[in-house]
């Protein structure tokens, strides 16, 4: 057996939980669900991210060879044209969230300094967005002049944080039994009925989260054929990469309800939760803001690294496997810091543009940083779509592709459970759209925030067909000349 063949499932389940798992998605996902997001965590890791992240290793390993990973799955099984669009929107999604990071960094070097929330709270959404764009294009700028140094600093502060997320979950459920001040905030949580959920149209549009929480497996599959056997060892990886994320996910949101009432969410919990949950628990152990201040600094380092890394990843996906028909060439020119000008340059216009005009519209910090959350929530699983289409055409044309692991034999029942997550993906998306606030409450933010919840996916999707037209207007003057 050849030497890169050495990863066991354990590896492959720590790989994926790393890269995949952080303890925002517990904090935002109790914010918009209460302590019942315990029972949706159940439910969407059986009804969606085991059979998601079974399909990626079956796609990773049917197009093991392939550079453009989503965009190439899709090529391979339809055209260059639909592939191209599926490499447009991988990259352009990831637009809203290169939006937020600036208010990422901000919150933590608030926290970092002052420890206290009271700037999200305080800011106005134009000062906050000014703010955001200086950082974001600082960045940017940096980004432009290469990745090394940011990259280790991200792999640093990345594993800090999974540490943290990890540290949260033993600090808080270890509390009652270390101070006498850690008493339950939520009250019932001996009860069942506590747990469940009311499945009305606000819980449906909350969805997104949940899928955005547990999305980006397709990381996972350039280690499927790295597995010392891949139709065992790669399944078995998967169902305990969903064990670990269940447990984390079920004892972080139980934490979160020691922490927080679930009847009364704070309306900052989004931004601050983690950070007073930290604070909480330091005032539990007797070590005053330690936990907050580590917390922070490993938060900050990580969004730092995260935003350069977000600008430079996607866009070189969207050009690893660019075909001239549809991206024009001068756009995938490189400098000599392997670069993409060009393509940064759109990059910049794109996410100051999604800076600005929103904290036109808004009163605070507070309800920009939830409102872009909630957009991202709904916008970024949309890459997800093209991995399940691509694995309905992989079952679909199943005679022309071989795969060391195959999620199911049957091609048909793959079929269907690749158009059952599609379809689920879809649903969560369009539900997503919808603002949390009720109508009531702010009828013209409301208005303000659906509108943009439209219109920004559909412009950033349409942008797409704009490339394919430079490109032939690019041939046809190059012919000419």
């Amino acid at each position: 057996m050849g030497s890169s063949k050495q990863l066991r499932w354990y590896n492959v389940a720590i790989i994926a939980f790393v890269s995949v798992w952080g303890l925002g998605n517990v904090v935002n996902n109790y914010a918009t669900q209460g302590i019942s997001v315990i029972f949706s965590w159940i439910l969407i890791m059986l009804l969606y991210f085991i059979p998601y992240a079974l399909i990626v290793g079956q796609l990773g390993s049917t197009f093991k060879d392939s550079s453009g990973g989503v965009s190439s799955w899709v090529k391979n099984t339809t055209t260059k044209k639909i592939g191209y669009f599926a490499a447009w929107t991988y990259w352009v999604v990831h637009i809203p969230y290169l939006a937020q990071k600036p208010q990422q960094i901000v919150i933590a070097f608030n926290w970092i300094i002052k420890q206290n929330g009271n700037f999200i709270k305080e800011a106005g959404a134009t000062v906050t967005s000014i703010l955001s764009l200086a950082i974001f294009l600082f960045f940017l700028w940096i980004a432009s002049k290469g990745l090394t140094t940011l990259k280790r600093i991200g792999s640093i502060a990345g594993t800090a944080m999974f540490i943290m997320s990890l540290l949260f979950i033993l600090l808080a459920v270890s509390a009652p039994m270390i101070s006498n001040q850690a008493t339950l905030a939520t009250p019932d949580m001996g009860s069942l009925k506590t747990y469940l959920p009311t499945f009305n149209l606000g819980y449906f549009t909350t969805i997104s989260m949940l899928v955005f929480a547990v999305g980006g497996a397709e990381k996972i599959s350039p280690y499927v054929n790295d597995t010392k056997n891949p139709a065992k060892e790669f399944p078995k990886g998967m169902l305990a990469l969903a064990a670990m994320i269940a447990i984390c996910a079920i004892l972080g949101s139980f934490s979160m309800g020691m922490l927080f009432d679930s009847n009364n969410i704070p309306s900052d919990l989004m931004a601050n939760g983690a950070y007073v949950a930290f604070g909480k628990l330091g005032a539990y152990y007797g070590v005053g803001n330690l936990f907050v201040i580590v917390y922070a600094i490993a938060q900050a380092l990580a969004q730092i690294s995260a935003l350069a890394f977000s600008i430079d990843a996607p866009l070189k996906i969207l050009l690893a496997d660019a075909d001239s028909d549809y991206i024009p060439e001068s756009f995938s020119k490189m400098n000599k810091n392997d670069t993409p000008i060009k393509g940064y340059a759109l990059t910049g216009v794109l996410v100051s543009i999604l800076i600005i005009i929103p904290g036109l519209g808004m009163k605070n910090m507070n309800d920009l940083y939830n409102w872009l959350l909630n957009l991202n929530a709904s916008v970024m699983p949309l890459r997800y779509l093209w991995v399940f289409f691509a694995y309905m055409m992989v079952n679909k044309l199943h005679k022309e592709f071989k795969s060391e692991y195959k999620f199911v034999k049957n091609p048909k029942i793959g079929f269907i459970i690749g158009l059952w997550c599609f379809l689920f993906t879809a649903f969560a998306c369009i539900l997503g759209i919808i603002p949390k606030t009720p109508y009531a409450a702010n009828p013209k933010a409301w208005i303000f925030q659906i509108t943009l919840n439209i219109l920004t996916p559909l412009v950033l999707l349409a942008l797409g067909f704009i490339f394919p037209y430079m490109a032939k207007k690019n041939k046809e003057k190059a012919h000419i000349q």
